[in-house]
């Protein structure tokens, strides 16, 4: 298994905060060679539907000197895991969790948009110092 995050703690918190119960830390994803993990899941009872919304959150935080290659890896990552989800978990919505200073500056770059458009990538924004998701992108 990789090593945990650097704000995996705060956004685990965040999720609990936002009344998400965190189910697995992590998720794993079967592939045939091995195993994959999603950071966590989580899901928590909408009142209105009566139903369980349930989601994958693999979190990154975007410190390392490389910005563009950090996006590849997150890209890669989130790709393969959501093509194995669809088969082992697919009443799973997989988000990217990303920090607010690197949503603000590198995912409003035109070419980063694009490929969130074009990949469907659904994003969890959130302030690792207030240990909150601020914005959910679907």
């Amino acid at each position: 298994m990789s090593a945990r995050d650097v704000f995996h703690n705060a956004v685990k918190i965040a999720l609990e905060r936002d009344n998400w119960i965190v189910t697995h830390d992590p998720l794993t994803l079967e592939f045939g060679l091995g195993s994959l993990y999603v950071d966590l899941g989580a899901e928590r009872i909408i009142a209105a539907e009566r139903s369980n919304e349930k989601i994958a959150v693999e979190i990154k935080s975007f410190l390392s000197g490389s910005t563009v290659s950090e996006f590849h890896t997150a890209l890669g990552q989130y790709l393969n895991y959501r093509l194995l989800m669809q088969s082992q978990y697919p009443e799973y919505k997989l988000y990217l969790a990303i920090p607010s200073s690197t949503y603000d500056s590198f995912f409003q770059l035109p070419f980063v948009q694009t490929t969130i458009q074009q990949y469907q990538l659904k994003l969890a924004v959130y302030v690792p110092e207030k240990q909150e998701i601020i914005k959910w992108q679907n």
